[in-house]
């Protein structure tokens, strides 16, 4: 292997992925030895590989020769050796006796096994073995020269070499590198020891004064050119790293695909439909020549199995713009009816590879990842990595601690870093160090549902951890995946999914009705269910139940699947940021009543009036508007979805419109305006396809909410997820007509059920309940059927005081025919001051003797106190008969539409509230409110009155304010404010 002529001095070098440790990026050390002349660069991560495919780029990029080891150090931070790759065999070998450990839980040994492929150097200082094998050597640092008369190594003059590390860019990393010692020991700075922290020394130095420090003994310099000769690394950046066949050959997956798509087809269009012919056979070539059929196919095959074990599933992102992915029913959404371009998903100009996502329900994601692990072997599948860095608020934190503040003086100096009392010595120090380690790498974990299938072992690119998921992951992110041209499948959970899946089996259990909820096209056309989209009536329903959709919904009398995939998109925060989303709503109901900023804005963007509403339209303006190729604009599609690794290239495309838009003759005004809509977009902006997935599932959650309400809403509580807390949707399910009843012993399972229009709050929901009683209280159940009474129940279940309190308070024990304080008492004798048994029976059980008790008082008012105590709100009362008023408000929320410029008043119980800052910095809350009949409205506290009138918690408020509305959405412009108090709790 010929190398440059400056041989390699630097076989340790670190970066900051050595963790709380290093401080530089790959890049910065391969352009400081760039500087300095340095032809060969070994990079020797401590205990990880993670920034090796970034090196080997590096290194291309300035003509450095790069090699890639390892450098282990056991759990005490104690030197054990570094491993160097001979090659990419060797870097593999590391590869994989780093992962084995990692993947075992078992600490490194002190000496490594033999290699084919690699080179072991042991430390100096330490305690190399006597007898050295044939790839092992000893690195001699520069301080340790001396000590080699005296060494009885100094026999072994062919296994020295010279062993400089490299932990620091010059002087001034030296006070970083202790701060990030610190920090990763949780200690303070004045505790650190000689051993917690590199040397000084340990700088990229020239290779002149290198060569002094070992001038005496020019044995070792020797011996490491002849070391480093033999060593090198590589990575191929161009051919795509995934699994390349999925059946027998690329042309069995050609054809194999061809078959599945036109079967599709038939399901999806019938067999005639000649535009979909049309497309499927366009995209089906772009697929093939491109080497993308085993992607779609593997994909196919785990969607097939998912819907095998009745999975259901919703295909969205870019993924969804592929007429092939529909008729495979990877995805719902239909790309003719949208009009979406596959070149969006798959184009020669792309600088990165597709993906898709795929959501389940957040019960059955672990189940498709395991399939997925065992179809195509752990040694060829991981879980992608994600790297947590320094960031914001947590970085003054972490830096102060280590400093020795008190707590107070740092939540003062994160709050009010401009204050005069936060500037001192100390905190400019701290300021300084934070503004260099802000955006280090922190931690190695686990992206949110990447997955990798390889052709290669990943092992080959990669060492794998296993984080608290349990399955192994890429000590890399995403941007390292596609550098190396990996194409990742997303496999994702959600709450939304959970609530369909959970309805479709109640329905068929409570009703005996099966529902295929991918019959998504018979949903759009339902008159039902758009009256309820017109109506804003989607609480509970994925992605259109929040307070600003509905009303979005109402403002654009959305009744239709087109007008709701865009409405998916303008309600993210950069459309409403700039103001656009208003705009829309202008225009969407006034067509004729707007100008277009330009020409080409009519022309790329009629569809959405001129507003910029979806990734593709931002990318039509820079390509056809700025004059920016596609390969630009798919960088700031990139950026706009918060997806690049800095800012760097963003602000060169910046610089690239700017300079189009002035050689285009376009005013300065004109094209700033339009840069000002194009940059809100970032780290917000939806695709259209992705925009149409989420809007299919809003669909199929709307047709199970108007058809099967109770189903729907009980569905909805059992998966803990949605916007807004638990009362509120049994508040929905009441509104729908259910009867909503507390938790019984012979009725209540472990989650909330139902039986017809009767709802039982499962016990999950109470309060101190213990986990293992509550199931062995069902278990017992369903083998030896319901309970008697209460000594039935007690010589049945191992339970104590306190837990039969519980029950007996929740009135979970009410078919006995006796009151609260009747069961207590009796429990009371029943149990005495005994614990719980821990058989699950008490075979010797005897009844105790009848005895007679005066009555005793129980008003409906204390059992409301025990509800709201036990499982969070009341249930045998409103909380409005609560109140120690009895007023009701003048008005309702139903007589809003007709009180438009009236100031009312009016109560409601406080549902969330949404914090907004304003241009002055001032907060202003956005209040949403059920008022006494269980329906919405939505209030706006402005600056001034905020103040005055703050919130004070949940509760229920009287407000006094003026009706407003805006395209016909009443809301109300809150004047005066106050909670209203509760009636006296008559338990204390």
């Amino acid at each position: 292997m010929l190398l440059p002529n400056a041989f390699a001095l630097y076989l340790n070098c670190h970066t900051y992925y050595s963790l709380r440790y290093g401080t530089m990026s790959p890049s910065r050390l391969v352009e400081e030895a760039n500087r300095l002349g340095i032809g060969v660069l070994a990079l020797t991560d401590i205990n990880n590989t993670t920034g090796m495919v970034d090196f080997v780029a590096e290194c291309r990029r300035h003509g450095i020769h790069p090699i890639g080891g390892v450098e282990f150090r056991d759990q005490g931070h104690r030197l054990l050796y570094t491993l160097i790759a001979r090659d990419n065999t060797g870097f593999k070998e590391i590869n994989d006796f780093l992962t084995w450990h990692n993947l075992n839980k078992t600490p490194l040994p002190p000496c490594p096994p033999v290699f084919q492929q690699v080179l072991t150097i042991y430390p100096f200082s330490g305690k190399p073995p006597r007898r050295l094998k044939e790839q092992e050597y000893v690195g001699v640092r520069p301080e340790e020269v001396r000590r080699l008369v005296s060494s009885p190594l100094r026999e072994l003059k062919h296994k020295l070499v010279a062993f400089h590390p490299v932990t620091l860019a010059g002087n001034g990393d030296y006070k970083l590198h202790r701060y990030l010692r610190a920090v990763d020991l949780n200690t303070l700075l004045t505790k650190l020891k000689p051993e917690d922290v590199a040397l000084q020394g340990e700088q990229l130095l020239a290779p002149d004064l290198l060569h002094i420090a070992y001038e005496d003994y020019p044995f070792l310099l020797k011996n490491t050119e002849r070391l480093t000769r033999m060593c090198g690394i590589d990575f191929d950046f161009k051919s795509v790293k995934n699994k390349k066949v999925f059946s027998g050959s690329r042309y069995d997956d050609k054809l194999l695909l061809e078959k599945l798509a036109y079967d599709g087809m038939a399901y999806r269009y019938g067999k005639s439909n000649a535009e979909a012919k049309r497309r499927i056979q366009h995209e089906l070539q772009v697929i093939d020549k491109l080497g993308f059929s085993s992607y779609f196919l593997i994909t196919w095959d785990i969607i097939r199995y998912t819907m095998s074990r009745g999975f259901y599933h919703v295909g969205r992102g870019s993924g969804a713009n592929s007429i092939v992915a529909y008729c495979l029913k990877i995805t719902d959404v239909d790309p003719i009816e949208l009009n979406l371009y596959f070149e969006r998903f798959i184009n020669p100009k792309r600088t990165s590879p597709p993906d898709f996502d795929i959501d389940y329900s957040w019960r059955d994601r672990d189940e498709v990842q395991d399939y997925i692990f065992k179809r195509y072997g752990r040694e060829h599948t991981a879980l992608l990595g994600t790297i947590t860095t320094f960031k914001d608020r947590s970085i003054l934190r972490e830096l102060g601690k280590v400093r020795g503040l008190p707590k107070e003086e740092i939540d003062r100096l994160v709050r009010h870093p401009d204050d005069e009392s936060s500037q001192n010595q100390i905190t400019q120090e701290l300021f300084q160090m934070g503004s260099q380690v802000v955006n280090f790498p922190n931690i190695r974990s686990v992206h949110a549902g990447g997955i990798l299938i390889s052709e290669d072992p990943i092992t080959c690119y990669t060492a794998l951890d296993l984080p608290p998921k349990g399955l192994p992951t890429t000590q890399w992110d995403m941007y390292v995946a596609e550098n190396l041209r990996y194409e990742k499948l997303d496999i994702l959970s959600q709450r939304g999914i959970g609530h369909i899946n959970d309805c479709v089996d109640l329905v068929l259990r409570n009703k005996k009705k099966k529902i295929d909820v991918h019959n998504v096209a018979e949903f759009k056309r339902d008159e039902l269910v758009n009256h309820r989209l017109y109506n804003g009536e989607a609480t509970g329903c994925f992605y259109i139940e929040s307070p600003a959709m509905r009303g979005l919904l109402k403002k654009l009398h959305c009744d239709n699947y087109l007008t709701l995939v865009a409405a998916s998109s303008i309600i993210r925060p950069g459309v409403a940021k700039s103001g656009m989303m208003k705009e829309y709503i202008h225009r969407y109901h006034h067509p004729d009543n707007f100008s277009y900023l330009h020409p080409i804005m009519k022309e790329q963007l009629e569809e959405t009036y001129g507003v910029m509403v979806y990734q593709e339209d931002v990318i039509k303006i820079c390509h056809h508007f700025a004059g920016l190729d596609l390969s630009d604009a798919d960088i700031l599609r990139r950026a706009m979805a918060g997806k690049f690794r800095s800012r760097k290239e963003f602000g060169e495309i910046q610089g690239k419109f700017f300079d189009n838009c002035a050689t285009r003759g376009y005013s300065v005004e004109l094209t700033q305006e339009v840069w000002r809509q194009i940059e809100s977009f970032a780290g917000y902006a939806f695709s259209k396809a992705h925009s149409a997935s989420y809007a299919v599932e809003s669909y199929q959650s709307l047709f199970l909410k108007t058809y099967f309400p109770r189903e729907f809403m009980v569905a909805v509580i059992n998966n803990f997820g949605g916007f807004y807390h638990t009362w509120v949707y049994f508040n929905e399910a009441r509104r729908s007509g259910a009867a909503i009843n507390l938790p019984c012993v012979n009725r209540s399972e472990y989650l909330t059920t139902i039986y017809e229009s009767d709802i039982y709050i499962g016990f999950v929901h109470v309060q101190g309940l213990e986990t293992r009683l509550a199931h062995h209280i069902i278990d017992e159940r369903e083998a030896r059927g319901e309970y008697l009474d209460l000594p039935d129940f007690i010589s049945r279940i191992p339970i104590g005081n306190e837990q039969i309190v519980i029950l007996i308070r929740l009135n979970a024990l009410r078919f006995t025919g006796k009151t609260k304080k009747e069961l207590l008492w009796e429990a009371h004798m029943l149990l005495g001051k005994s614990k719980p048994n821990a058989s699950s029976r008490n075979l010797f059980f005897e009844k105790p003797r009848k005895f007679s008790l005066p009555p005793l008082e129980q008003e409906s008012i204390e059992d409301a106190y025990d509800e709201m105590e036990l499982i969070g709100f009341p249930v045998t009362m409103s909380q409005f008969d609560m109140l120690e008023t009895r007023f009701r408000g003048c008005i309702y929320s139903r007589h809003l539409p007709e009180s438009i410029g009236k100031t009312i008043r009016i109560i409601g119980n406080l549902v969330t509230i949404k914090n907004v800052r304003t241009v002055k910095k001032e907060w202003m809350h956005f209040g949403c409110f059920l008022d006494v009949e269980g329906e919405f409205f939505d209030v706006v506290n402005f600056p001034d009155t905020l103040k005055k009138y703050p919130y004070r918690g949940p509760g229920i408020y009287l407000i006094l304010g003026k009706v407003v509305e805006e395209f016909g959405f009443p809301g109300i412009e809150v004047q005066k404010m106050a909670k209203l108090p509760l009636r006296k709790d008559p338990r204390y």
